[in-house]
């Protein structure tokens, strides 16, 4: 039986929009469960919710109403330290914007993560996952210096140097070559092998199609949960009710 990880209870996220201050639901009512262990896509046509469903899912944006659990924990009961401390210790964070220090090496972003999280830094260890997702500069290199898909490519790197339970990635993929892009699906692929759990917003629906799951969301609402997708029904899913 499978073990639920996180579940998400009817949360809703509504923002104010322009001098009318029209409150707009970009999340509306979402409940979903993720299992230990599972891989879960998230697609859906631009502008649908996903990545605002994964940062609340992540907890690092806090819905209007509704709750989420990790394990049995509320996490939005916590205070901000505790948060913190979570997302810190037991998740990782693969961005469309990298959220890298600009002004650090490589090898340095990744190492104050495992610093940050009382880990244990193993530079050999680091730059032999470099060179695993086909990263071509040198450890030492200053992120600033590097191409956004290099830079994506050591965000990749700094969530996989840590020992976190449970990844969520948006768009990890999407400023990476076809080989590296299959690389990273890959590595991402055997973590959820390994037992640890991934949640991956993305567009490319070949790859949602090798995930355990997908969620399809549409206009702030899960429209259908497909089980071992297929290419032709994620595709029937988001393009047949445009």
């Amino acid at each position: 039986m499978n073990s639920v990880i996180i579940n998400v209870k009817n949360v809703t996220k509504e923002i104010t929009l322009g001098k009318s201050n029209n409150l707009i639901k970009i999340i509306d009512d979402i409940s979903l469960e993720v299992n230990k262990g599972e891989f879960l896509s998230i697609v859906g046509p631009s502008g649908s919710g996903k990545s605002t469903l994964l940062n609340i899912i992540s907890g690092l944006s806090t819905p209007t109403s509704g709750e989420v659990f990790l394990e049995s924990q509320n996490i939005y009961e916590l205070n901000s330290t505790k948060l913190a401390r979570l997302r810190r210790e037991r998740i990782g964070f693969i961005f469309q914007q990298y959220n890298l220090i600009s002004a650090l090496p490589v090898f340095e972003n990744i190492s104050l993560q495992l610093k940050l999280s009382h880990q244990k830094v193993d530079k050999n260890q680091i730059v032999k996952l470099l060179n695993s997702i086909n990263f071509e500069p040198k450890s030492t290199a200053r992120i600033d210096s590097l191409s956004g898909g290099e830079k994506q490519k050591v965000a990749i790197a700094r969530v996989l140097a840590t020992d976190c339970e449970i990844i969520f990635a948006d768009e990890p993929t999407g400023a990476l070559d076809s080989v590296s892009s299959e690389r990273v699906f890959e590595i991402l692929r055997e973590i959820t092998n390994q037992g640890k759990t991934v949640i991956m917003v993305t567009h490319n629906i070949e790859m949602a199609s090798r995930t355990d799951r997908a969620v399809v969301i549409r206009d702030g609402k899960i429209q259908n949960v497909l089980s071992n997708p297929t290419e032709a029904s994620l595709l029937h899913e988001i393009a047949g009710n445009l």
